[in-house]
C-alpha cells in the first residue's frame, strides 16, 4: 500500500511521551494485551490513521509500505508502580548524559518493549509508514509469525526493542526448545542402576559438553544451552520413576536449528526429545539502506552510531525468515534493564529516538528530512 506524503500528522513529543506513559500504566503482560492495544488505535484515530485489531490481537495501522516500524504490545509479568521522577547519570544513556535532570519512566515495559513501541507509533504518524503492533512476544510469538505468514513483505523492516537511541542491532542468535521424557521402573535407592532423573541429568551434562566453547568465543558466536525446568519423581501409581526437563537452546548464525537438534539427540541415550518449532538466527548487513539511514538520523541527532549483535532472540529473526527486505532492530531503552525489577526509560532518551525514527522513515519515503 502506497500513499503520499501529505498523509502525515504532527506529534508533538510531548504528545509521544503521553501515549508511552499510558501504555506503560497499562498492565499487558502476553494474552492480556488489548486494552493496550485498544488505546494504540485510539492514537492513531485521533490523527486520522485507520487501524484496527486483526485476528490474532496485532494492532494495524497500513500506511506506506517503504518501511514497515513494528513492535511489541505484551511485556513479561511484574508490577512496577509508573512513576516519572528525575534521572541521575545511571539512568542515561552516555551520549545523552549531559540531560540529567530531566525525567526518567519507571514502569513494566517502559524498556521492553513499550519504549520502543509508542516511539514508532509517533514516527509512524508523523511519517505516513506502515505500522504493526505484535501481541505475544515474550511467550510465543504469536502476533509475528500471524504477521508474517499474512502480510506481504514491506520494501523494509524497522523491529522495535532496546538498543539505546543511538544502538543499531543487525543480529540475534536462533532459538530451540526441547522437552525430553524418561520414564523407569521404580525400585529401592540402594539399588545401582539408574533412575529416570539421572538419565535426564546425564543427557542435559553431555548436552552442554557436546556445545562447550572454550572462553574466548564471543557468546554471539556459541551455542547456548540452559535448562528451564525439570520435574521428576514417583508416578502416582507408585510403580515408576518420571522425569521431564524443559531445555532452550540459543544458534548463532553460522549453525542452524537442524544441526544443533542433529547434535543435542546424538547424546540421547535412553528417553525422547520432542522440539518446538525453531525460531532461526538473523545477521543483517551494516551496508544495508536502512542501516545506512539510521547511521545518517543518529548522526544528525547527535550521536555516534553503534552496530550491535544480540544474544537473545526477538521477532525480527521471523521477519527476515519470511521477508526477503531489509531490516534492523532499534529503539531507546537499556537491554541491560529488560525484565528487570527496577526497568526504567531516559525520557530524553525517549525524544531522541523518536527523531531518529522520524528521519529515517523520511528517507526511506524519499522525503526531505
Amino acid at each position: 500500500m502506497s500513499t503520499t506524503m501529505k498523509d502525515t500528522a504532527d506529534v508533538s513529543l510531548e504528545d509521544a511521551r503521553q501515549l508511552l506513559i499510558d501504555l506503560v500504566s497499562i498492565p499487558s503482560p502476553s494474552g492480556d494485551e488489548a486494552e493496550a492495544a485498544e488505546r494504540l488505535v485510539e492514537f492513531f484515530e485521533v490523527y486520522g490513521r485507520e487501524a484496527w485489531l486483526d485476528e490474532v490481537g496485532n494492532v494495524r495501522a497500513p500506511a506506506d509500505d517503504a518501511v514497515l516500524l513494528t513492535s511489541h504490545v505484551d511485556t513479561v509479568p511484574g508490577e512496577i508502580p509508573v512513576e516519572v521522577e528525575p534521572a541521575d547519570e545511571n539512568d542515561l544513556e552516555a551520549e545523552v548524559a549531559e540531560n540529567e535532570g530531566e525525567d526518567v519512566l519507571r514502569g513494566r515495559g517502559s524498556v521492553d518493549a513499550t519504549g520502543p513501541l509508542a516511539a514508532m507509533a509517533a514516527a509512524a504518524v508523523r511519517t505516513g509508514v506502515s505500522f504493526v503492533g505484535v501481541v505475544r512476544e515474550e511467550t510465543d510469538s504469536r502476533g509475528a509469525r500471524h504477521l508474517a505468514d499474512e502480510r506481504d513483505e514491506p520494501d523494509a523492516v524497522v523491529n522495535g526493542e532496546p538498543s539505546g537511541a543511538t544502538g543499531i542491532t543487525l543480529g540475534y542468535r536462533g532459538f530451540l526448545a526441547g522437552t525430553y521424557v524418561a520414564t523407569s521402573e521404580s525400585g529401592h535407592t540402594s539399588r545401582p542402576e539408574p533412575n529416570a532423573i539421572q538419565h535426564a541429568t546425564n543427557w542435559w551434562a553431555a548436552v552442554e559438553d557436546a556445545f562447550e566453547q572454550d572462553e574466548y568465543t564471543p557468546v554471539f558466536e556459541r551455542v547456548t544451552a540452559k535448562p528451564v525446568d525439570v520435574d521428576g519423581g514417583i508416578s502416582d501409581d507408585g510403580l515408576s520413576v518420571e522425569a521431564t526437563l524443559e531445555a532452550q537452546l540459543r544458534i548463532p548464525p553460522s549453525l542452524d536449528a537442524e544441526s544443533v537438534r542433529e547434535t543435542a539427540e546424538a547424546e540421547l541415550e535412553i528417553g525422547t526429545v520432542s522440539w518446538a518449532e525453531p525460531i532461526p538466527p538473523v545477521m543483517e548487513s551494516p551496508r544495508t539502506e536502512v542501516a545506512r539511514a539510521f547511521r545518517v538520523a543518529i548522526r544528525e541527532e547527535g550521536g555516534e552510531p553503534r552496530l550491535l549483535r544480540k544474544t537473545g532472540t526477538s521477532d525480527m529473526n521471523l521477519y527476515a525468515g519470511a521477508w526477503d527486505c531489509p531490516m534492523v532492530t532499534y529503539g531507546p531503552g537499556n537491554s541491560e534493564l529488560d525484565h528487570a525489577p527496577d526497568e526504567r526509560l531516559s525520557l530524553a532518551e525517549f525524544d531522541r529516538s523518536v527523531e531518529v525514527l522520524t528521519r529515517v522513515a523520511t528517507t526511506l519515503r524519499g522525503g526531505d528530512d
